[in-house]
């Protein structure tokens, strides 16, 4: 059972604004920097242009491209990009090598961009304090650091909690921020001109390498949006939707005049206009809520990654990881450790590496244009091919946006030996843990395969030659139910027995996100004593096999879980002497495996029914 309307509502402001609403902390300024404001001095054609540039680039990215279509594009509940990917292939009916490498690049990608928005938006709100009082200058990082390990700490809570108390915390910023922006609008109310896109368009026109150097900038007040789509299945589209319509959008648009406006009546301002907005009895109470909002800024790529990995560890992309969930009522929240920690430390790093909000400003944007461009080419198929749209229908309704992020991601490309480096470093990491789980374990299941024996082979010999029958349900786990497992096989020849009941259990992964409890199971029996069950879950289910082992009672199966053994057989991995793949690439392979989560565990198997038989394979 899902929470209530107003309850997501609050807690979507929450997680999923947190990030694109933290932007006028730093964006503007740095749009501004990047049009040579530090050198020429304030212009006003400038701060028109690039207001009009960041207003209007709120308006088609956020609100059209996400919240009014791709918002609609959801796979069954869930957003993102796998999701994405998946929704799309199932749309063409086959598997595309090309729509595969999409979902893989923008979700290798995304993670990239999890990792930098925390470091930004908690640095930016925590150099406020340096206007407070030069004092707190040498503390800076300090306090940065000890925020992030902070909000890392509390995310066992799950987002169900955070939520909660983040989500009223975030309705107050961005009231706030329509304050401040409604404050100064009237300094100089031409700044109003900036809702006329042809200012934007003349700002590109007239300042040439320049303009698009500033448009690289201006895209961190839309950093965020993709989040937006991958929260989806934490809250639900409604909720997001009228979010960003009646409080989220307006308070941005303000704030963004505001600044505008409050530069062109004091130049000196643009040092940190956001701030300045505020009287300066307030300052150290913004800066304090600021850094507040920015901490929650990073829930919502930190939740975007927690359902991203489980994602990808469904579809066959990642090793098995712990995922916990983290509320009765909401079953997209969920909690992975190891993600959080390898995000925790990304974090770290980036602090430390780049020092500063300024430095790491011109890391910003690639990740998150590249993930833009591919979320851009999925929804045309999805649109074309799942939609029924015709094709040419569907390529001038994506077209215009896939332009739009095209440009953005070039005027990002510029800062590429900045900084730009750092997002797609871990992006390409990302691909290649991706792309070496899936060539390892093909190569090592048909290593397996060939070695095995087949099934009905094993039961003839076994039914010519019947060894001891001992009572109880022996259930073996396998990912080949045509082979006999080498489990079963080990089982024989240590033990010499075999169950009254043998059960060759398949756990399939489908793409549909969710898979319904009455398509879950199916049984083929093989004679009195074998039988074949596969078990289907989806890419957002919880793989519990015991609670779905249970639905079999209504299949004419009486299954007991306290005389049932479950067998599991654990490979040792090493490397082969004539190994198929590169010698790096194994040893990234087997490290990625001794990683994974063991099977009980992640099939959430009581331990005291699991009997483990382990074996060496070279790969």
């Amino acid at each position: 059972m899902k929470s209530g309307f107003w309850p997501l509502f609050i807690g979507c402001i929450g997680v999923v604004y947190g990030d694109i609403g933290t932007s006028p902390l730093y964006a503007f300024r740095e749009a501004m920097l990047a049009a040579g404001a530090a050198h020429a001095g304030v212009q006003r054609a400038d701060v028109i242009g690039i207001l009009s540039l960041i207003l209007w680039s709120l308006m088609i990215i956020v609100t059209l491209k996400y919240v009014v279509i791709l918002l609609r594009a959801d796979n069954d509940g869930e957003g993102g990009t796998l999701s994405l990917m998946a929704l799309a292939q199932r749309a063409i009916g086959r598997h595309s090598t090309t729509v595969f490498l999409l979902g893989v690049t923008g979700a290798s990608l995304f993670f990239g961009d999890s990792m930098i928005t925390p470091a930004i938006s908690v640095l930016s709100a925590v150099e406020g304090l340096k206007l407070v009082t030069p004092a707190f200058t040498p503390y800076v990082l300090a306090i940065t650091i000890g925020i992030i390990i902070g909000l890392f700490l509390v995310q066992k809570r799950g987002t169900a909690a955070v939520a909660a108390f983040f989500g009223p915390i975030m309705m107050l910023w961005f009231a706030l921020l329509a304050y401040g922006g409604l404050r100064h609008i009237s300094d100089d109310p031409q700044i109003l001109q900036a809702i006329n896109p042809i200012y934007a368009v003349r700002f590109l026109a007239q300042n040439g390498s320049l303009g698009v150097i500033a448009l690289g900038s201006v895209f961190l007040a839309v950093t965020g949006a993709e989040a937006l789509y991958a929260d989806m299945g934490h809250f639900s589209r409604k909720p997001i939707q009228l979010a960003w319509i009646v409080l989220v959008f307006p308070s941005l648009a303000l704030n963004y005049l505001g600044q505008g406006a409050l530069v062109l009546a004091d130049k000196d301002a643009l040092e940190n206009p956001f701030f300045l907005l505020f009287p300066d009895w307030a300052l150290l109470s913004m800066v304090i809520l600021a850094t507040v909002a920015t901490i929650i800024a990073s829930q919502a790529v930190i939740t975007g990654a927690y359902s991203l990995s489980r994602q990808a560890i469904q579809l066959g992309l990642l090793p098995r990881l712990d995922v916990r969930h983290t509320s009765e009522e909401q079953e997209g929240q969920i909690y992975l450790p190891q993600i959080n920690l390898m995000l925790l430390m990304g974090v770290l790093f980036l602090v430390v590496l780049f020092g500063s909000s300024d430095k790491l400003a011109t890391a910003y944007g690639i990740a998150v244009t590249g993930t833009m461009v591919v979320t851009a080419c999925l929804a045309f198929i999805v649109v074309w091919r799942r939609w029924r749209w015709h094709w040419l229908a569907a390529a001038l309704l994506i077209a215009p946006f896939l332009a739009i992020d095209l440009v953005f991601l070039g005027a990002n490309l510029v800062k590429i030996f900045e900084g730009g480096y750092v997002p797609l470093s871990i992006g390409i990491f990302f691909m290649i843990c991706m792309w070496t789980w899936m060539r390892g374990t093909k190569i090592l299941r048909e290593k397996v395969r060939k070695d095995d024996i087949p099934l009905t082979e094993l039961i003839d010999m076994l039914s010519r030659k019947p060894p001891q029958t001992v009572k109880g349900t022996a259930i073996f786990l396998t990912g080949d139910p045509e082979s006999a497992p080498p489990a079963l096989m080990h089982s024989l020849k240590h033990y010499k027995v075999l169950h009254e009941k043998n059960v060759m259990l398949t756990v399939v992964n489908s793409n549909a996100p969710r898979v319904a409890d009455e398509n879950r199971i199916r049984i083929e029996p093989i004679n009195d004593q074998f039988m074949r069950v596969f078990m289907t879950f989806g890419y957002m289910d919880d793989p519990n096999v015991p609670h779905a082992l249970a639905q079999c009672r209504k299949m004419g199966w009486r299954f007991d879980i306290m005389s049932t053994s479950f067998f599991v057989s654990r490979r040792t991995l090493k490397v082969a002497r004539n190994h198929a793949m590169p010698m790096w690439q194994d040893q990234l392979f087997i490290r990625l495996a001794q990683n994974a989560t063991d099977a009980s565990s992640y099939f959430h198997i009581p331990t005291g029914r699991v009997v483990e038989i382990g074996a060496q394979v070279s790969v």
